[in-house]
């Protein structure tokens, strides 16, 4: 179950990262293809793969790789964890049209995605819901969702995960 105090972390970071996605839009972007994409460049101020995320810092969305495939690309953020012992992923997104990130599944942690652009459809324990540019998706911990772009552009979200499953070792 996620707690107030998870809700409003989130919100605060989906908040911060509306200015961080218009930034994103006007700095030229280094494309990656593999695995490195998961990982932060040296030099780049990002916490790496096994952070203790404790410091302020800047996701300098100009030095973070972007791993691109088939079906849309994902930027890699920071993956780590926080000084309160919660384990969190962060990653910004595109989807192309008709397209799905990975089929449906559940997990232990909790995500909350923040639709920037585009239409999807969302799907929570077998019903399809749509959703838009502005809504905030919640996947609670071990229920079956999934996502869908049902339009005709490509859609443009961050995904935040926060669980115990994510912390690093």
């Amino acid at each position: 179950m996620t707690s107030r105090r998870d809700l409003c972390l989130s919100l605060t970071a989906f908040a911060a990262l509306s200015q961080f996605s218009d930034a994103t839009a006007q700095q030229p972007q280094q494309h990656v293809d593999g695995e490195a994409a998961n990982h932060a460049p040296s030099g780049s101020g990002t916490p790496s793969g096994t952070a203790l995320l404790q410091d302020n810092t800047i996701f300098s969305a100009g030095k973070l790789p972007i791993r691109n495939s088939a079906i849309g690309s994902s930027q890699a953020v920071t993956h780590g964890t926080l000084p309160t012992g919660e384990g969190v992923e962060l990653h910004n997104s595109t989807l192309l049209p008709g397209h799905e990130p990975h089929p449906p599944h559940q997990h232990e942690h909790d995500e909350f995605l923040f639709i920037r652009e585009g239409q999807v459809d969302w799907l929570i324990d077998g019903t399809r819901h749509p959703a838009g540019p502005g809504d905030i998706l919640y996947a609670a911990s071990n229920v079956l969702h999934g996502m869908r772009n049902t339009g005709t552009t490509t859609a443009r979200y961050f995904v935040l995960a926060i669980g115990p499953n994510l912390r690093s070792a």
